[in-house]
């Protein structure tokens, strides 16, 4: 179950990185600064989210 759920972590991750980028392609685009400023502080969250949950698929779960 706990390997499970790190699992969908990393899904979720990858889910939130896809539409931050998707983000930072349109600030870009605009050349709205609130906007990328918001893009970079969600990649930068989806990954310290990926990070997570393969470090704990790695203890086995363990919430450490």
């Amino acid at each position: 179950m706990r390997k499970m759920k790190g699992a969908f972590g990393v899904v979720g991750s990858v889910t939130g990185a896809v539409s931050a980028v998707t983000s930072l392609k349109r600030a870009r685009a605009d050349r709205d600064k609130l906007l990328l400023a918001n893009a970079i502080a969600s990649i930068a969250v989806a990954v310290t989210g990926a990070l997570l949950a393969v470090r704990s698929l790695k203890k086995g779960g363990d919430d450490a």
